[in-house]
């Protein structure tokens, strides 16, 4: 059961929001989310499904206007007011405020432990003067293992801890997380070279270098979802969530409706760059009939027809309700055009070779005209080949760079 959110604090990262985009646009959907949530009489917002949906629908404007960063702001809006997010994850990045007081908590809790690790070796000293390094670390393994027997009572011979006290036990242990993943150099000159380097570093390169890891990252996770013959087609776009670069570089972005008229919700749609939409639909991967050969000659399996059909109805509605969605979500869904993802080379039975596979997808696709059908193979060796390209370009920028 959804559990949705609203409050004064949304309400006004919202109207600061809205000064940040001149697009009218924008401004109209805006407005839509305020009128929802109204003025807060008693101290109750409107909420629920329509303020996500109206949420989303802002995101979506500001993406079609490539207003990226706005629109990264009200998909966390609407993951706050759908239940998905709390309230200080989100100010964390847009309430200034909020954040400092963030920071000045977990600076007072660091402070904090440290000073009850002085007072800890104090009085370790105090008892045993001749206490070693060895000593000290088998006191603390102590305290640390004690931790595990630390609990929150319900009141009856426990402590009865309020709502806030448990967030800030959370926000402990975010904090905690965040310190365990801090780099560790193995020794003093490597430091040093870290720091030289980070100082010269050009911010670009680095955000390169983050984008590139985190698409490395993706990748994998998708291939290994791939390779489990039991991964359900929502593990799978789990996977693909917000990796549109993966299918070319002809989309702009994914956009964050997935609904547009009452009959259809898509599995991935993504926005070409001249604002029209192209949908992705996405199948099992492991698909034992995707080629068949019952009379000698080879052909594409019933599952490969099912999906291609739904297909056809999805562009056939969008199709029809063209004006309509052209006026309340900025999306051109006329002639639009679809890719079906299904299957693997690997699960094929009958002796079917990956490029009897491959030939016999070629053959099909040619007679068909908005939509293309691809397996995860060809769409994993696709995107290798873009990772190991912007990797090339990235190493020639570097030793240009350098010879500069």
């Amino acid at each position: 059961m959804a559990i949705f959110r609203s409050s004064f604090s949304l309400k006004i990262m919202v109207e600061e929001a809205r000064k940040l985009t001149e697009h009218a646009g924008v401004h109209e959907r805006i407005d839509t989310v305020l009128r929802i949530m109204g003025e807060g009489y008693g101290g109750t917002y409107g909420k629920g499904r329509p303020l996500v949906n109206a949420l989303e629908d802002v995101a979506q404007a500001c993406l079609l206007h490539e207003e990226f960063p706005l629109a990264q702001r009200f998909q966390r809006f609407a993951g706050y007011a759908g239940g998905k997010l709390f309230l200080d994850t989100v100010e964390h990045y847009y309430d200034a405020k909020a954040r400092q007081r963030s920071e000045e908590f977990m600076r007072r809790m660091a402070a904090m432990g440290s000073d009850r690790a002085v007072s800890a070796l104090e009085a370790l000293c105090a008892e045993n003067p001749d206490a070693s390094v060895t000593d000290a670390l088998a006191l603390f393994r102590g305290i640390a293992r004690s931790t595990n027997h630390l609990s929150i009572g319900d009141g009856e011979g426990g402590i009865q801890l309020p709502a806030k006290y448990l967030k800030r036990l959370q926000q402990f242990g975010h904090m905690e997380l965040i310190l365990r993943d801090l780099p560790r150099p193995a020794s003093a000159e490597t430091a040093r070279m870290m720091n030289e380097f980070l100082e010269d570093a050009d911010a670009g390169m680095l955000a390169q270098l983050l984008e590139l890891r985190a698409r490395r990252a993706g990748l994998a996770s998708l291939r290994a979802a791939v390779d489990r013959p039991d991964s359900s087609e929502t593990v799978i776009h789990a996977c693909l969530k917000n990796q549109e670069w993966i299918f070319g570089g002809a989309f702009v972005s994914e956009l964050a409706r997935r609904q547009y008229t009452p009959d259809t919700i898509l599995d991935i749609p993504l926005l070409r760059g001249d604002g029209s939409l192209h949908v992705v639909e996405l199948k099992r991967a492991n698909i034992e009939k995707l080629a068949i050969r019952p009379s000698g000659q080879l052909m594409l399996g019933a599952p490969v027809h099912h999906a291609v059909s739904q297909t056809q109805n999805y562009l056939r509605i969008l199709d029809e309700g063209r004006e309509t969605i052209l006026a309340r979500y900025g999306v051109d869904t006329r002639r639009a055009s679809a890719t079906v993802v299904i299957g693997h080379s690997q699960y094929v039975s009958g002796g079917v070779t990956p490029q009897e596979v491959a030939d016999t997808l070629r053959t099909y696709n040619t007679h068909l005209a908005r939509i293309e059908v691809i397996t995860y193979e060809t769409l994993l060796e696709s995107a290798e080949r873009m990772l190991a390209l912007s990797s090339a370009e990235h190493v020639s920028g570097q030793a240009e760079g350098y010879t500069a």
